[in-house]
């Protein structure tokens, strides 16, 4: 604060609120304070009293206030007068005088518009500039630390701006909400943006979004919740086109346009974006910019700003390595011809056919750095070369630190040291597949023949197995994957157990490893437990010899679900034990389908677990209960499989425990113990276990409810009011009719999987004859034997977000049903059809309408399939990735099947599966005649492509 001799006039200023009412906090006595000590003002203690007067110096009033210049300088009588009353918010002139008298403000989003009116009223300029500075620096600031205004406050100063005429507030409003459009979207108030604001918002050169689908979602929102008071305002339909016309339609997921296809009000947006999508499918990568001529290319830019932290392209098929270069060029406002060949010849020599050259030239391209973005994903996005894709992200991204690129078959270990070496900076990384549906220790294999011989993923690096699984790794200059903290690849059989394990010694940082259905053994497991961050020479590394500062001991994350091949290399009891032993640090454990028996799991000495999968093994209730005791953080559970979990007498192989043990304990400490999530439980599992669950289950947002589980229908009745957040609900064998069903759907409006197999009762259409909007995944499995054509068109007009769908023994259903699948959920992304009737007795042609399909199985349908079925669905639906048939479906009695070696004509395709029957044309008794009216198995082909070739197999079971 500045004084002099100028100041020494005081005029007393009589403050008053009017509209404040005396409450008991505030004194109805006066106070008097002076501008002289206004940096040492107790605010507090000056707001308790209703009325306050200020000695404040007359000039410093006059020189930074337009109001106070013309009150005490002009010819109004008060010119002469030592007091002037005001009556203004006493907090908000207090901090108008701070500003004037050079105090620093604590300016904020709920302050903002008092100060601003104020700053008006009174002329203050001062203050102007300091409000403009402070909402200009919030507008355009890079830290999210810094989201210092929350969208209720925003709003109300975008109408304050718009009531004031005032330019700059709007523009500001709209700037600060492009850049922050991720956090906008999910605000509760984002439904009350005003029209004008969103508008110029997604106009905003600065608009920052993770993916066109996620803009997309939102404007979909908004307008369908202002729908009404659009039609009541001024504005004329092709303005309310406007927002939708900012939508980039050709870069959005396929599933997601396929999906917006049902919706009456976007239908005709979303049909135009498939067309799109397929449109640029049929191109080549460098064609594709030929095919669009001379035409603006704005519409193919992937949204990318200073301000990316996040590029999403998961599900789309369409992306090409000219729309990647594309969105990493300048905008200018046109492109010349030039620039259109330099794209051109950038991207043919990305695609040299011997793939010896993957390199942009800055000089020929001048890309753009994103130094924000540190995640990409790529999942899907089959057209796009990875070699393309990882060069654009090491000359653009330089500080990636996440890439996914699931469901990608050519993603290679080569391919994830390519990677590493251009984004030297990345350290997770997620190349899942689909799993093997070959799982070795649940089939016989009758046959099994490869398209071309295996190829080691690492040439020339010899390696030695012995009896004790213990090898040497002859060292050898490569790249370093030290920076790698989280590797998922699951479903990746194809990689050898000695390459995952070189992976593992090569991540000498990894805390997170997802390695289910792989081939994930003996030797990763050494790689883990061992102490030694490179590769060791010594050829009798074993188990019992390992170190405090082991990979293992440091892992916060363990996935290794099906692991348990019957091989040399399998992860038997004793290296699960000495894996389990040290990893103290874990936080989520799956160890679903592996060989898991008590003796391992009780050697784990974890307190850390917050997700625990232990299904399908062959633990007991004592030894879970030993883990459970000592994991209260525990949220997700599932034991779900496990046979020895409740029973009295534990007969497992290493069992500790007695038969003393009860299995209410278990439960009964979970209740005491864990606040669950999720919960996965079959046999022994009762309405008597569920109460004692109550006190853990009471958050609950998923049960499963398994084979040898029975709760009883008061039980179910129960469910929504002990589980009111439950999303996921998934029943086998479980009682239950529709007032059961009727309860649940109207009480659990959240609800987003519903599930429910081989369920007996008395149920009906009426079941099923409620909104359920909330619901993405139905499954029904032999409890519909009723449902109809007309049943079906119900399930869709009350389901309308379905996006997986599975219906067996619905015998009524014909071909009509797939046309009514296709029309009311066209964004499905699974179809499971089986023993449905005559639903494929006249053919396929409605379900290729489902453009999005990643799995389909139709079994047993009607023998309409036509021959080259197969090849068609590869064709037309370019994400399908999985596909189950019958033989007895097929209209010639065969299929024809994808060539061995030439990709165009499988696109995603993972794996296809063809059952076959035996005849029952066979000379039998009678009373053996309805058997045999029904398909008895006889076995299974199965094709999966990996990243190397094509294995064809042929087993015994069904699969």
């Amino acid at each position: 604060m500045a004084s002099s001799s100028d100041d020494d006039e005081f005029v007393i200023l009589v403050c008053t609120d009017p509209n404040n009412q005396i409450g008991a906090d505030i004194s109805n006595e006066e106070i008097v304070i002076s501008t002289t000590d206004i940096s040492h003002w107790d605010f507090p203690s000056i707001l308790s009293f209703q009325t306050f007067k200020i000695q404040a110096h007359r000039n410093r009033l006059i020189e930074e206030s337009s109001y106070f210049r013309g009150l005490l300088s002009g010819s109004f009588s008060e010119s002469c007068s030592d007091c002037i009353s005001i009556e203004w918010q006493l907090e908000t002139f207090l901090n108008v005088l701070r500003c004037m008298f050079r105090c620093p403000l604590d300016i904020t989003s709920r302050n903002f518009i008092p100060l601003f009116e104020a700053a008006l009223y009174f002329g203050v300029e001062m203050l102007l500039l300091q409000l403009k500075s402070w909402f200009s620096e919030v507008s355009l600031s890079k830290d999210p630390g810094l989201l210092k205004i929350q969208l209720d406050d925003l709003i109300r100063i975008w109408n304050f701006g718009l009531e004031h005429a005032n330019g700059f507030v709007q523009e500001l409003c709209a700037s600060y909400l492009a850049r922050n459009f991720m956090w906008t979207m999910s605000s509760n108030f984002f439904e009350d943006v005003p029209y004008d604001l969103l508008l110029l918002c997604i106009k905003h050169p600065h608009l920052t979004v993770d993916s066109e689908k996620h803009l997309s979602d939102a404007l979909f929102i908004w307008l369908d919740s202002n729908t009404k008071q659009l039609e009541g305002s001024s504005k004329t339909e092709n303005e309310f086109s406007d927002i939708l016309k900012q939508i980039r339609i050709s870069l959005l997921p396929l599933w997601f346009a396929s999906g917006k296809r049902s919706s009456g009000c976007f239908s005709e947006l979303a049909n135009e974006s498939v067309n799109s999508i397929f449109r640029l499918m049929k191109v080549t990568t460098t064609g594709s910019i030929n095919a669009l001529g001379d035409s603006d290319l704005s519409h193919l830019r992937i949204r990318l700003t200073e301000y990316s932290k996040r590029m999403d392209l998961s599900g789309c098929p369409q992306i090409t390595p000219m729309i990647l270069l594309l969105s990493l060029l300048p905008n200018t406002h046109s492109f010349a011809l030039a620039l259109r060949k330099s794209i051109k010849e950038a991207v043919s020599n990305l695609e040299q056919a011997d793939g010896s050259k993957y390199q942009i030239s800055q000089g020929l391209l001048p890309t753009l750095s994103f130094e924000a973005v540190q995640e990409v994903d790529i999942s899907g996005c089959l057209k796009l070369h990875l070699e393309v894709a990882i060069e654009c992200f090491s000359k653009s991204f330089p500080c990636l630190r996440k890439v996914k690129a699931a469901y990608l078959l050519n993603f290679r270990t080569t391919t994830l040291y390519k990677l590493v070496q251009k984004c030297p900076l990345v350290s997770e990384v997620d190349i899942t597949i689909d799993m093997n549906p070959l799982i070795s220790s649940q089939v016989s294999v009758i046959s099994s023949t490869s398209s071309s011989p295996v190829i080691p993923l690492a040439p020339n690096r010899p390696y030695i197995v012995d009896h004790s699984f213990s090898m040497t790794y002859p060292y050898h200059l490569g790249p370093s994957l030290a920076n790698i903290t989280k590797l998922t690849m699951e479903g990746r059989s194809d990689v050898c157990d000695v390459c995952i394990a070189n992976l593992i010694r090569r991540c000498t940082k990894l805390h997170s490893i997802l390695v289910c259905h792989t081939s994930f053994g003996m030797n990763s497991i050494l790689a883990l437990c061992t102490a030694s961050r490179s590769f060791s020479n010594s050829l009798t590394a074993k188990f019992g010899k390992m170190h405090l500062d082991s990979l293992a001991s440091n892992l916060q994350l363990l996935h290794m679900g099906g692991c348990k091949f019957c091989s040399s290399t399998a992860a038997d009891e004793a290296s699960l034990l000495e894996l389990l032993s040290q990893t103290q640090m874990l936080k989520s454990l799956c160890l679903r389908d592996t060989n898991l028996v008590d003796n391992a799991l009780c050697n784990f000495s974890g307190s850390l677990l917050e997700m625990l999968d232990v299904s399908n093994t062959m633990i007991s209730g004592a030894a879970l209960n030993l883990v459970v005791r000592a994991n209260p953080g525990l949220k997700c559970l599932n034991a779900r499989g496990c046979k020895n979990l409740f029973w009295t007498e534990n007969k497992t192989k290493g069992a500790k425990f007695s038969s003393s043990y009860s299995c209410g304990e278990l439960l009964t400490d979970l209740g005491k113990t864990c606040r669950l999530e999720e919960i996965a439980l079959g046999w022994g599992f009762s309405y008597f276990s569920l109460q004692d669950l109550k006190p853990a289950i009471l958050s609950l947002r998923a049960m499963t409810v398994g084979l040898g589980g029975t709760l009883p229908e008061d039980a179910l009745i129960l469910l929504p009011t002990i589980c009111p957040l439950l999303e996921s609900l998934v029943l086998y064998f479980q009682v239950i009719s529709d007032c059961t069903i009727i309860n649940m759907i109207t009480s659990l409006r959240q609800l987003r999987t519903l599930s429910l197999c081989y369920c007996l009762g008395d149920i009906s259409i009426s079941s099923f004859n409620l909104s359920m909007p909330s619901l993405r995944k139905l499954r029904l499995e032999r409890v519909t034997p009723w449902m109809t054509n007309n049943d079906l068109v119900l399930l869709t007009q009350n389901c309308t977000k379905l996006v997986e769908l599975a219906l067996l023994g619905c015998k009524l259903l014909n071909s009509d049903a797939q046309c009514i699948i296709s029309r009311g959920w066209p964004g499905l992304i699974s179809i499971h059809l089986e023993d449905c009737g005559e639903l494929t007795k006249k053919g396929i042609s409605s379900l290729f309408n489902c453009t999005a399909l990643e799995d389909l199985l139709l079994r047993h349908n009607g023998p309409g399939v036509q021959r080259n079925f197969i090849l068609d669905a590869a064709l037309k639906l370019p994400m399908l990735r999985q596909v189950s048939l019958d033989l007895c479906d097929a209209s010639e009695g065969d299929f024809d099947l994808p060539d061995d070696e030439d990709e165009s004509d499988r696109y995603s395709l993972r794996s296809v599966k063809i059952a076959r029957c035996k005849s029952g044309r066979c000379n039998a008794g009678s009373h053996f005649a309805e058997v045999l009216a029904k398909p008895a198995h006889r076995e299974t082909l199965v094709l999966v492509w990996n990243s190397r070739n094509l294995v064809r197999t042929v087993v015994k079971e069904r699969l």
